[in-house]
């Protein structure tokens, strides 16, 4: 899970059956842009998976054809990552929502869902990590100055979404959403076991190894790793 840092923008939830995010921008008219992209987008899946339901169940990469954008983009970073589709289905529809406000003029767009996150920005954006009562949790986050960027957090011990490995978080950045999705989900995956430090760097190569991913921050056992590239690393107060 992450949490945005506003720094004077403009800030919204919105909830759509399953999807539950942040809105973050600089005018009030692009989280129109935004819901109106994520409705439009959520219901093409719907309807896709009524006709292919295996695209819902599948924990392996698919292949697609004649698809919608959303679909195409989600079984492309299944197969990077070597995950099942709906692996990606949060990042994916944060990517296709941020473009669109980029495209309407937003010079701020950001959504995050679920822990999964993409940012366009002209000013630098800070990001909290949260990983349940885990001692990081909502202390440390990531300053991210370059962008777009994907980010997305993958966590055993304290997320909804199904993993196989127990951290506390493994936090993937990649060149989208859905990429950085799926990606920590294949790294979330591999994290589990007594060998603490093997176990992180195994989850480390894991996610480099994936096509689009920039870097790697794994937190289990109350140890760290980190690999590639990854934004300034910034203390959070959690009281704020």
């Amino acid at each position: 899970m992450l949490t945005i840092t506003t720094r004077g923008l403009l800030k919204r939830p919105f909830n759509l059956k399953e999807t539950s995010c942040t809105i973050l921008t600089d005018r009030e008219y692009y989280f129109k842009v935004a819901e109106a992209s994520i409705r439009k987008h959520r219901s093409e899946l719907e309807e896709y998976i009524k006709i292919f339901p295996e695209f819902k169940f599948s924990l392996a990469p698919l292949k697609v054809k004649d698809a919608p954008e959303s679909v195409t983009r989600m079984a492309n970073a299944g197969s990077r990552a070597g995950v099942g589709p709906l692996a990606a289905v949060a990042g994916v529809i944060a990517d296709l929502a941020v473009e669109d406000m980029v495209a309407a003029g937003a010079k701020v767009a950001v959504i995050e869902d679920g822990g999964e996150a993409y940012l366009i920005s002209d000013r630098p954006i800070d990001i909290a990590l949260k990983a349940g009562e885990s001692e990081l949790s909502k202390r440390v986050g990531f300053r991210f100055t370059e962008f777009p960027v994907g980010v997305a957090t993958s966590s055993g011990l304290y997320s909804h979404a199904l993993s196989f490995g127990v951290a506390e978080a493994a936090t993937v950045f990649a060149e989208n959403s859905g990429i950085a999705d799926a990606a920590a989900t294949a790294v979330g995956n591999v994290i589990l076991g007594d060998d603490v430090d093997g176990v992180i760097q195994k989850g480390i190569n894991v996610g480099l190894a994936i096509e689009g991913v920039h870097g790697i921050f794994i937190f289990y056992k109350g140890k760290v790793g980190m690999g590639g590239n990854l934004p300034e690393i910034i203390g959070i107060d959690p009281d704020k």
